[in-house]
C-alpha cells in the first residue's frame, strides 16, 4: 500500500496553466475521487502522476519518495502505477489470458496461472481467457484491463473515466465490482471522472477540481452536505441556493425561517438546500406553484416556483405517484438546517 502525496503542482501549455499549485494527499490504501469539468485539469494530473507527463513546478511522492519534479522525473515504467481507462485499451489481436499477462516478466504458464487468479478475482469466468476482447461486453473487457493492471502488483492505481463507455445498469454493477477487487487488495487508487454521482459513490476521500485547482477536499458526505461555495454545491447535484439574512441561527429566507448551520454568523450571505430536504404538499395557502413536470418512471422532476415578483424555481424528484399535477399550489417544508455559505 502506497500513500501519494501532490504539493503545489504546476503544469502549463503556452498560455493556459492546465495546473495551478494542486496539494493533495491520498492515504495508503484508499480511494478518491477527482471530480471536475471538462477541461479543468483532470487528466492532465493523472498524466503526472503517471509518468507521461513532466510539472513545471511542484512534486509527486509515493510513501515520502520523490518520483517527479522540474527537477528529478523517475521514469513511467518505474512508478509501477496501473491504469485502467475509459475504453480498457486491450489488445485486439491478444486473447484474454495474453492481454492479462502482458506486462508480467514470467514464463507462459506462470502467466496463465496468474491470469486465472486474476480472472477470479474480478468477478470473471476462467473460460473467457482464450476469448479475443471483440467477444466480450463493455463491461467484462473492463474487468479485464483491471485484472491486467493488477497483474504487475501496482503500487497505485489510477481509473480514468473507466465507466463511462457503459450502459446505466451495468455501470454501476461495474463499478461496484472494481471497488470490491481494489479494496480488497488494499491498493491505493484515484478515480477520475465527470460523474458526480459515481465519484460519490466511490469513494473515501472527494476532491472537486475547478480551474486548475481543488476547490474542497473531503469525504464525500462532508462535501456534499458543506460545500464551500454555491458552485461547488451545483456541481455535485441539486442545490437550491437562496438569499438570506442570518441571525441566532436562523435564516430568513423566500422560504421563510430556516435553522442554519452555523449559528456564530450574522448578516447577508446565501444558504442552500438539498432536494432532499424538501417535501412538497398540495395547499390552497401554499406560497408555491408547480411549473412543469417530467415524467421518469419512478420518479417524477417537477419546476416549482415561489410566489411573488422574481421569485426563485427550482428542480426536485417527487414519486411518479404523487398526486401533484402542474400549475398546483403546495406548501414546502424543510428538514434539517440550511447550508451556510460564507
Amino acid at each position: 500500500m502506497t500513500e501519494l502525496k501532490l504539493q503545489s503542482l504546476k503544469k502549463t501549455y503556452g498560455s493556459v496553466a492546465a495546473l495551478a499549485g494542486v496539494g493533495l494527499t491520498v492515504p495508503s490504501g484508499s480511494r478518491t475521487a477527482i471530480v471536475g469539468p471538462s477541461g479543468c485539469g483532470k487528466t492532465t494530473l493523472l498524466r503526472l502522476i503517471a509518468g507521461f507527463d513532466t510539472p513545471d513546478d511542484g512534486t509527486i511522492a509515493f510513501d515520502g519518495e520523490t518520483v517527479a519534479s522540474f527537477e528529478e522525473q523517475v521514469p513511467a515504467h518505474r512508478r509501477n502505477v496501473g491504469i485502467v481507462a475509459q475504453d480498457g485499451c486491450l489488445f485486439p489481436h491478444l486473447t484474454v489470458a495474453d492481454n492479462i499477462g502482458f506486462g508480467m516478466k514470467a514464463d507462459r504458464a506462470t502467466k496463465l496461472a496468474k491470469a486465472s487468479e486474476l480472472m477470479e478475482m474480478v468477478g470473471l469466468d476462467r473460460a473467457m481467457l482464450s476469448r479475443k476482447p471483440d467477444e466480450l461486453s463493455g463491461g467484462q473487457q473492463q474487468r479485464v484491463a483491471l485484472a491486467r493492471a493488477l497483474a504487475c502488483r501496482p503500487r497505485l492505481m489510477l481509473l480514468d473515466e473507466p465507466f463511462s463507455a457503459l450502459d446505466t445498469g451495468l455501470r454501476a454493477a461495474t463499478r461496484k465490482a472494481v471497488s470490491e477487487v481494489l479494496s480488497a487488495a488494499g491498493i491505493t487508487t484515484i478515480l477520475v471522472t465527470h460523474d458526480q454521482a459515481e465519484a460519490l459513490a466511490f469513494a473515501d476521500q472527494l476532491a472537486v477540481m475547478r480551474a486548475g485547482n481543488f476547490s474542497q477536499v473531503g469525504a464525500p458526505r462532508q462535501v456534499y452536505a458543506r460545500p464551500v461555495d454555491a458552485e461547488t454545491a451545483m456541481f455535485l447535484g441539486e442545490a437550491i441556493v437562496l438569499p438570506a439574512v442570518v441571525g441566532q441561527g436562523r435564516a430568513d429566507t423566500p422560504l421563510g425561517s430556516l435553522a442554519v448551520d452555523d449559528a456564530s454568523y450574522t448578516g447577508k450571505t446565501q444558504v442552500m438546500l438539498r432536494p432532499e430536504q424538501m417535501t412538497l404538499q398540495q395547499s390552497d395557502t401554499g406560497a408555491a406553484v408547480i411549473g412543469e413536470m417530467v415524467f421518469s418512471g419512478s420518479t417524477c422532476e417537477v419546476l416549482v416556483t415561489l410566489e411573488g415578483e422574481g421569485g426563485p424555481s427550482f428542480r426536485l424528484d417527487i414519486p411518479s405517484l404523487s398526486p401533484l399535477a402542474s400549475g398546483d399550489r403546495v406548501a414546502i417544508s424543510v428538514s434539517g438546517a440550511a447550508h451556510l455559505f460564507r
